[in-house]
């Protein structure tokens, strides 16, 4: 099948973004795509769950051009380092079709070697039971500071390269990670996102479900560093993501701001977790992500992070 159609447009740095998801076909249920420029050498694990996300929906069916089973939930491990200057390439496996749910394998490959391998499942919209907890009381977006101008004001040169490639607003409700260097330990957080630019809202689900996907990464071990005390400039951390995993429950209008109520239970063993609940600015429930990150402090090669990790 063919891939997901993918709306171009000129605003950057979101035209960038998409440009990275437009996945290319390779043969049967096998794509290839573009990775976006970092810092570092090293691809954004956010870019390669949502391309692989898009190649398991490429193989669901549709009708006049929808898929009919959008992505319920994905587990994905990240299981080497890839290259932001090779194209990533995208093998499914149709592993199952049933009556109401599909399961797919999607291997993310660079050089022959897999970089990345996710297991998703797909379901066929069914009205049923309905409930979810409240979204939290907290401050509008409109009344707190953009994380990219925290960065600016403190002459941080990530924000000439957010500036360039950063796709969404991040407002943190409290005191942003970029900015406070010794956070009083705290395993909770909140932040509302939103893409820079509005994209057409007739985007088939799954775009929009991939590109909440993308951008969660960037931010889930956050609440992580800040019940150690930690912060991106925190000397000699050495981050990285083991796994990814994600459940989507409503329809998601990825235009809307979306609140990230985040939380962290335990750090042991140099490994954290990260859980996150995701809001739509009408309270609803849309999505819910966990995530778990390799943390160590001072060990021989580690490395300070100025930004988030990627991979």
């Amino acid at each position: 099948m063919e891939p997901i159609s993918i709306p171009q447009i000129h605003d950057t740095p979101v035209s960038g973004v998409l440009e990275a998801l437009a996945l290319r076909p390779d043969g049967t249920d096998r794509f290839v795509a573009s990775s976006l420029p970092q810092l570092a050498k090293r691809i954004y694990g956010g870019q390669v769950i949502a391309q692989a996300l898009l190649a398991g929906c490429a193989t669901m069916e549709r009708n006049e051009g929808t898929v009919e089973r959008p992505p319920h939930s994905l587990h994905a491990y990240f299981l080497r380092v890839g290259d932001h200057t090779k194209p990533v390439s995208l093998q499914v496996e149709r592993l199952r079709d049933g009556r109401s749910f599909s399961a797919r394998r999607i291997d993310a490959l660079q050089d022959g070697r897999v970089i990345m391998s996710m297991v998703a499942s797909f379901q066929l919209p069914q009205a049923d039971l309905d409930a979810q907890e409240q979204m939290p009381a907290v401050a509008h977006p409109d009344d707190l500071e953009w994380s990219l101008h925290v960065l600016q004001r403190q002459g941080n040169p990530v924000a000439k390269y957010l500036g360039k490639t950063g796709a969404f607003e991040m407002r943190h409700v409290g005191s942003s990670l970029y900015e406070d260097v010794t956070p009083v330990p705290d395993a909770r957080q909140a932040v509302w996102l939103r893409p820079w630019a509005k994209l057409p809202t007739d985007m088939d689900q799954c775009v929009h479900r991939a590109l909440i996907a993308y951008v969660s990464d960037q931010f889930m071990l956050e609440p992580v560093l800040r019940a150690n005390g930690l912060s991106w400039q925190t000397p000699q951390l050495a981050v990285a993501t083991l796994d990814h995993a994600m459940w989507f429950y409503r329809n998601i209008n990825v235009n809307d701001w979306h609140l990230f109520v985040q939380s962290s239970p335990t750090t042991f063993g140099s490994r954290g977790l990260g859980l996150t609940k995701i809001f739509n600015e009408d309270g609803q429930l849309v999505a819910a992500a966990t995530q778990e990150g390799m943390l160590r402090m001072g060990s021989k090669g580690s490395w300070a992070l100025p930004t988030p990790p990627v991979h």
